[in-house]
C-alpha cells in the first residue's frame, strides 16, 4: 500500500559543485530550517542566507511556505547555492505559473561549473612545475 502525499508538501533535490540539497517546501509562515539548525545559526554570512531565500523574495512567496532542507557535502556557499536550487525547483512544483519568473531568474539552471581535475605530471591542475633551462 502506498502512502498518500500531502498536498501542502512539495519536495525538491538542488545540487552546486558537489553539494546536495533535499528541500521540502510546507504551507506556514517562512521558517527555514537547514539540518535541524535555524538558517541564521547555520550560515555565516548574510550573503549566504540571502542566496537561499532569493527564489522566495523573487516569487514574493517569503512569508507563505517553511522551509526544511538536509544538506551535504562541498562547503557552505556551494550548499547554500544548492539549496536556492531546490527551493526553485520545489516552488515549480507548487506552483507550476512561477516557473517563468524563476526560469527568468536563473535559478532553475544546474550551474555545472566544478573544481577542475588536478593533471599528472604537474602539481596542480593548471600550474606547471618550475622550468630550469639549464
Amino acid at each position: 500500500m502506498v502512502a498518500a502525499k500531502k498536498v501542502d508538501e512539495f519536495a525538491a533535490t538542488g545540487r552546486r559543485k558537489t553539494s546536495v540539497a533535499r528541500v521540502r517546501l510546507v504551507k506556514g509562515s517562512g521558517k527555514i530550517t537547514v539540518n535541524g539548525k535555524d538558517v541564521k545559526d547555520y550560515f555565516d554570512t548574510r550573503d549566504m542566507i540571502d542566496t537561499v531565500s532569493r527564489p522566495l523574495v523573487l516569487t514574493e512567496r517569503t512569508d507563505q511556505y517553511d522551509m526544511v532542507v538536509s544538506v551535504k557535502g562541498g562547503g557552505k556557499v556551494g550548499q547554500s547555492g544548492a539549496i536556492a536550487h531546490g527551493v526553485s525547483r520545489a516552488l515549480v512544483v507548487a506552483e507550476e505559473d512561477l516557473r517563468s519568473a524563476l526560469k527568468k531568474g536563473g535559478f532553475l539552471t544546474r550551474d555545472a561549473r566544478m573544481k577542475e581535475r588536478k593533471k599528472p605530471g604537474q602539481p596542480g591542475a593548471r600550474k606547471r612545475f618550475q622550468f630550469s633551462k639549464r
